[in-house]
């Protein structure tokens, strides 16, 4: 969906920035100075960068797996705090869009693709050859029944824990902390205002907001053009499989990118919102319909059983995965998995975070978290059952379905069922589309980072960043080579590494702006109230006293003692 779409409280002074030189220039010179490198010399970028990447897991991929847990620490500690009640917008305000709608618009800016690519893969990757330290059973279940098990549960686990709690909690930060600074604080949507406490309030273009700007902005991009080169990687295998295209050279690849990147800049500049919305419902659809088709042809009772059973196993083996780093698990195994998929989520933060925020303003604290973080956790989950469940049953009957690569695993499973090529052209068609819908709103936030808030950025801005993504996601598999998903993963963990520094210190931020927002200095006013009343006697109690908010402009004091309390007169705080 398009971001178009999504009102905003921005003023229309707001609405028509400058370009930013400082920030569209450097993070400019940046992309394609490495564009350039990547195409006159890829066998030098590709190994500088398989080196970096290297080094970064060794010595950082540590950060990585402790600020991503954090993450979701921090998040549901807002949720449940005294926090929770804080709007986002002002006081009494009412959210902006219906909960339905509000959900159904979260998920047009989530993880289509991911999904797609993943859906079937990755439960059959880890049941195949399942991640360090787990209990090893083969797809026949060669090691006995109970391993076969073991090696069942451990794959759903850890699908989960790659989509679920992690990925939603790192996208609430970045969009809470957006849509407070914006709604309540009346600042541009821009990344960098949401470290104005920090910052100072007349810092608003200063050499550090900038640079918090130009990492956002750069990290968006290669969280875009990650999602294109699985895109591409993905519908080529479809194509093939499909009898449409016979050759899998790098000349598909550069095809496929280019005609994506036409779309979806031409989605992002020609302003058709109704258009990008009405793409976006027709892939719901699509997907849903996909999903049930899968359920009902393939093991339906089976895939039943297995999502409380998923649950059930993520829960009781959360902590061994939150914890797993290079000291006690396989170094390839965590670049490939576990720290790739954080630096995904966490370059695609800035652009997920601003979508869900736009359309958030009106909704408390804890109304944002419950909705951002447990809804797409419980369509993650049936996504994976349906799915996974589907291609590990195959696995344990001795199909061969786990050749090819993550690419192709999705066609080669759907070749054991029905109406096989429907359903090859359905996840082509899919794909792209959930590449398309997505990135022209991607687009026109690297527009907005590099145009000082603007929600409407110029277009040869959006055309620039645009044909950017698609250069980069040429250059992402290019340096792979063979093994072209390698390429995608080393660029994305290097160029997400330092936007993870700034989510960290955004919690901070945030959390210095909420302690100082109105509706919790006049909850400690009133305790200073009653505090102040009982020290002078004029309130008698016999048990303890606790702030009572009664609505969003009001806050009383009443007494949870069991004996009550005696007041002389009653205290308020105003």
């Amino acid at each position: 969906m398009s971001l178009d779409s999504a009102t905003s409280p921005i003023s229309a002074a707001k609405q028509n920035g400058n370009t930013d030189w400082v920030v569209f220039g450097s993070v400019a010179a940046t992309i394609i100075a490495l564009v350039l490198w990547g195409a006159l010399a890829t066998r030098s970028l590709g190994s500088f960068t398989a080196r970096a990447l290297s080094w970064l897991i060794t010595n950082v991929g540590w950060f990585f797996v402790l600020s991503a847990s954090g993450f979701v620490a921090f998040i549901l500690y807002l949720a449940f705090s005294r926090f929770g009640r804080i709007p986002l917008g002002r006081d009494g305000e009412q959210p902006e869009f219906r909960t339905v709608s509000w959900i159904a618009m979260m998920f047009s800016a989530g993880m289509g693709i991911g999904l797609m690519f993943f859906g079937f893969s990755e439960p059959l990757a880890h049941f195949v050859t399942p991640p360090p330290g787990a209990a090893l059973a083969g797809p026949s279940g060669s090691a006995g029944p109970d391993a076969t098990a073991a090696a069942i549960k451990m794959a759903m686990a850890t699908s989960l824990f790659h989509w679920t709690l992690h990925p939603w909690s790192i996208y609430a930060v970045a969009g809470l902390a957006i849509a407070y600074s914006s709604f309540r604080k009346g600042r541009r949507q821009l990344v960098s205002s949401v470290f104005l406490p920090l910052l100072g309030p007349r810092k608003t273009e200063s050499a550090a907001a900038r640079l918090i700007d130009s990492v956002a902005l750069f990290a968006t991009l290669f969280g875009s053009a990650a999602s294109l080169g699985l895109g591409t990687l993905q519908i080529r295998s479809g194509l093939r499989e499909s009898g449409w295209i016979e050759g899998v050279g790098t000349d598909v690849l550069v095809l496929i990118i280019v005609v994506l990147t036409l779309c979806f800049i031409a989605s992002a500049v020609s302003g058709i919102a109704k258009g990008i919305q009405y793409l976006s419902n027709i892939n719901m659809v699509l997907a849903v319909a996909l999903a049930i088709f899968v359920f009902l042809v393939g093991p339906t009772i089976f895939i039943l059983n297995l999502v409380p059973t998923s649950i059930g196993s993520y829960l009781s083996h959360f902590g061994e995965m939150a914890s797993r780093t290079a000291a006690t698990g396989d170094e390839t195994w965590l670049r490939n998995w576990t720290i790739f998929y954080w630096a995904w989520w966490i370059s695609w933060t800035p652009f997920v975070g601003m979508f869900i925020a736009r359309i958030s303003r009106g909704r408390t604290i804890r109304e944002f978290i419950v909705g951002v973080l447990f809804t797409p956790c419980a369509v993650s989950v049936i996504w994976f059952a349906i799915f996974g469940g589907a291609a590990i049953h195959l696995a344990k009957s001795g199909a061969d379905i786990a050749q090819g690569g993550a690419e192709a695993q999705t066609f080669n499973i759907l070749a054991e069922l029905p109406l096989t090529q429907v359903t090859s052209v359905t996840v082509v068609v899919l794909v792209a589309l959930f590449f398309v819908s997505g990135a022209d709103a991607g687009s026109v936030v690297m527009g907005t980072l590099s145009q000082r808030g603007s929600l409407a950025p110029r277009r040869w801005v959006v055309v620039f960043w645009g044909a950017a993504v698609g250069a980069v996601a040429g250059i992402m598999l290019a340096i792979g080579g063979a093994r072209a998903l390698s390429g995608i993963q080393n660029l994305t963990f290097i160029a997400a590494l330092p936007f993870a520094v700034v989510m960290v210190i955004m919690c901070y931020a945030m959390l210095k702006d909420l302690k100082r927002d109105p509706l919790m200095l006049h909850e400690n006013k009133a305790a200073e109230v009653l505090a102040a009343a009982v020290r002078r006697g004029t309130v008698e109690h016999d048990g303890d006293f606790q702030l009572k908010i009664g609505g969003r402009n009001d806050t009383s004091i009443q007494s949870s003692g069991t004996k009550g309390a005696r007041e002389r007169p009653a205290v308020e705080a105003k």
